[in-house]
């Protein structure tokens, strides 16, 4: 694959960042992969001198955390903005790879590392320490993708969804339904609650079906609440994001929710990505608690 875009957009550039152990190496070896230049732990006054240079030939992916030389996060905040206002050069995009502290937790007892923040404490203190310092980045990124739930290879399948064009980013839409047991999932900019519909959990011929079941799909798009629910999310969402594109926002997500995470979230976030991706949009679709119990197939198409 290649990182420029085929139509003419140019080259881009993608800043990678987020807490230690949120992935962010996976991810710069998943952008190389597909077509991108990338340098890891550049400092951060060198890169203003880069982009002075000879225009890009391809797109660029930064590794950028707080091992960096000159990392700080007023220096990352002001980079972002110099480069946001530019009239001329490459694209930017800012993605966050975040996880959940406890998941960062396991993470480093397997590799047994010590943390950057807190080379002589307790790696918790550590994590606690980078999550707040990280907050206001966090805030501002154009992707964020939480990889608490994610294998390498997930996380590899999400970027390719959004940088293997290489081009300018389109909107692209996520939808996802989870378990209110849980919890909410991060980095989700609007949350529908699912559990007002009718349970075919309570069916003990639906119970052991997921939301990707047919019969399922009936049972729950039956309850003569789900049309005028789905219809009032299909408008509010057909008339946001147009906005939000305007904006310049590169990526959106939907979550729905249900006690679960199994019947009613997985059925209603089936039938809006189906809705989404038929209006044209770019929409990728992940059912949270299917994947974790090894329930889940042909995500998008019911059976």
């Amino acid at each position: 694959m290649s990182g420029g875009d085929p139509d003419g957009a140019g080259p881009r550039l993608v800043l990678i960042t987020g807490p230690s152990g949120g992935g962010r190496s996976t991810a710069i070896n998943a952008l190389e992969d597909l077509g991108f230049e990338v340098i890891d732990n550049m400092p951060l006054s060198l890169l203003p001198r880069l982009l002075e240079g000879p225009a890009l030939s391809r797109s660029l992916a930064l590794g950028i955390d707080v091992r960096n030389r000159d990392f700080s996060v007023e220096a990352t905040l002001a980079l972002m903005d110099s480069l946001s206002r530019g009239t001329a050069g490459p694209e930017v995009n800012v993605l966050y790879l975040d996880a959940r502290a406890d998941v960062l937790v396991r993470r480093f007892s397997e590799t047994r590392r010590r943390h950057p923040l807190a080379p002589a404490e307790s790696v918790q203190a550590g994590i606690a320490r980078e999550l707040d310092l990280l907050a206001p980045i966090r805030a501002r990124a154009d992707f964020l993708i939480d990889t608490s739930e994610l294998t390498p290879h997930d996380l590899r399948r999400e970027l390719d969804q959004w940088f293997s064009e290489g081009g300018k980013a389109e909107l692209a839409v996520s939808v996802q339904s989870f378990s209110y047991k849980r919890g909410v999932p991060q980095g989700i900019d609007m949350i529908f609650d699912c559990r007002f519909l009718r349970n075919p959990y309570w069916d003990e011929a639906l119970r052991d079906l997921t939301g990707q079941d047919a019969r399922v799909h009936e049972f729950v798009s039956g309850d003569p609440r789900f049309a005028p629910f789905f219809d009032q999310v299909l408008s509010l969402s057909e008339m946001l994001l147009p906005a939000y594109k305007e904006e310049g926002k590169s990526h959106f997500s939907i979550g729905f929710g249900c006690t679960g995470g199994q019947h009613r979230s997985v059925t209603t976030a089936e039938k809006m990505s189906a809705a989404l991706a038929m209006g044209g949009w770019q929409v990728s679709i992940r059912h949270r608690e299917l994947e974790r119990r090894g329930l889940l197939v042909a995500p998008g198409k019911l059976r």
